[in-house]
């Protein structure tokens, strides 16, 4: 009865997410009438305001991934290094992003940084620029440091960090030649979900009046049919090709012998 059960389960789950995408992907092959065609699919890639926003996002998910990766592993690794009583804040702190709208946080970066600010960021393209990188980062943070700090739990930080410096190492060395490759599956898995975040992310790209994929996808959606429908699939496709990434890269990645324990 069990098995029945579990067996239910996962086919409900299978028809709730799929059935959606099965008949949005029809409809998006439906522009031509009286025939399947990939007409919308050819109009969303022959607009040039998908090619600029959807170059823009690219760049804006690059620059997060590498201010993320940054900000997060020198900080999860002497965090546990070093302040171990301190990762229940820390990891408090990671977890905000979710319970805090993303409306409230690019209201409050307008608040602090606007023209009349002491730092006016939103005064010039760079600088609006740069603090939508900060927004977005701040929304990837939870996927980036539990993704971080997963992998620091499978390693030895301490032996390894003591064995560096007793030949001599320092702690750029350590943290580029030692920490970084050895959970290099881990920052992969949250810079996939960084990408996905950021391609699809709508709100902070729209007040700060950036040209980026998601408020071209909400502006295409409102003045056209078929290609709306067209642009939703390529998105999942996008999101989906980052969690085939994740499980392709964490398969390949060699296991550890052993889990440290805390």
């Amino acid at each position: 009865m069990r098995r029945f059960w579990a067996w239910g389960a996962i086919i409900f789950g299978v028809v709730y997410f799929l059935l959606p995408l099965a008949g949005m992907l029809n409809f998006s092959l439906k522009a031509r009438r009286g025939e399947y065609s990939f007409d919308a699919y050819m109009r969303v890639f022959g607009d040039t305001r998908f090619q600029e926003t959807f170059t823009y996002s690219i760049v804006m998910a690059l620059f997060t991934i590498a201010f993320g990766v940054l900000l997060v592993v020198p900080t999860a690794y002497w965090v546990r290094l070093k302040l171990p009583g301190l990762r229940p804040w820390i990891e408090f702190i990671t977890l905000l992003p979710l319970v805090i709208p993303a409306i409230v946080i690019v209201f409050g970066y307008i608040r602090l940084y606007n023209t009349s600010s002491w730092l006016p960021l939103t005064g010039s393209a760079m600088g609006t620029n740069i603090l939508l990188m900060f927004g977005y980062a701040t929304l990837a943070l939870p996927y980036m440091y539990r993704a971080v700090d997963t992998g620091l739990r499978t390693i030895d930080v301490a032996t390894l960090t003591e064995a560096a410096q007793s030949l001599g190492a320092g702690w750029f060395t350590i943290m580029a030649r030692i920490i970084l490759p050895n959970v290099v599956v881990a920052v992969l898995s949250g810079a996939f979900l960084t990408f996905a975040i950021v391609i699809g992310e709508f709100t902070m790209a729209a007040l700060l009046n950036r040209p980026a994929f998601g408020p071209y996808m909400q502006l295409l959606g409102a003045n056209r049919a078929y290609e709306p429908a067209a642009l939703a699939v390529i998105a999942f496709g996008i999101t989906w090709a980052c969690m085939g990434l994740i499980q392709l890269v964490a398969r390949a990645a060699p296991k550890p012998a052993a889990p440290v324990k805390d």
